[in-house]
């Protein structure tokens, strides 16, 4: 089964778009496809619980019936890093659980995308953070960086960061996320040469982003 782990050079970069366009774009090569957010933040209070407004995206592109549940095991309402949002709730993020939860979902697809929270270095516990989490699930690192100003100094480091913790960055993904960043071209540029893992894709700015469109951005050849 193929999997992939999306993070990101920071918060608010398009790390749900560009994992939507990823399944959407395993499905185009004939791929079932299942989705996960184990952790988010900024959850919004419903009849049936806490709901995440990524996650539930994620859930309604799954080509499985799977519960809010498995697909994101915890959800926070406070909008405030995931420790914290842990610490206060009174509750431990445990990576054994997202694990079974992944292995639920991921056995009955031929493919998994799972979107982190915030950057790569965000706290999960006292002692644990994402990386930890990506170490449990086992998977390769796709890294979405949002161009704007500081983006190169945020991808080189979290790039650089990803391989010392001992995991694979497959790729990354250039995504426009403003409409006035000048120096988009000389960024990727960089950014290309200075990376240790292929571009997968360059999507360019949009009001209204379409994950169908982001999909026919991204190069499955280099997957």
């Amino acid at each position: 089964m193929a999997g992939y782990f999306i993070s990101g050079t920071d918060t608010e970069i398009g790390k749900t778009l560009i994992t939507l366009g990823l399944m959407m774009a395993l499905k185009n090569v004939g791929m079932k496809v299942g989705g996960m957010k184990p952790v988010a933040s900024g959850c919004s209070r419903t009849k049936e619980g806490l709901r995440n407004e990524d996650a539930i995206q994620i859930q309604t592109y799954c080509d499985t019936s799977n519960s809010y549940d498995l697909i994101n095991p915890y959800a926070f309402e406070p909008p405030v890093a995931p420790h914290i949002a842990a610490r206060e709730a009174k509750v431990l993020i445990d990576l054994e659980k997202i694990k079974i939860c992944y292995e639920q979902i991921s056995s009955s697809v031929d493919a998994m995308v799972v979107e982190g929270v915030g950057g790569w270095k965000v706290p999960l516990g006292h002692r644990q953070s994402l990386p930890d989490l990506v170490s449990v699930l086992e998977l390769p690192v796709i890294l979405v960086v949002g161009l704007k100003l500081g983006c190169i100094n945020h991808a080189i480091l979290t790039s650089e960061a990803i391989r010392k913790d001992g995991l694979l960055l497959k790729g990354w993904v250039a995504n426009e996320v403003e409409s006035d960043y000048s120096t988009v071209d000389a960024s990727v540029e960089y950014l290309s040469a200075n990376i240790s893992a292929p571009l997968l894709g360059h999507i360019p700015f949009a009001k209204t982003p379409d994950p169908a469109k982001i999909a026919t951005s991204l190069d499955m050849a280099l997957l």
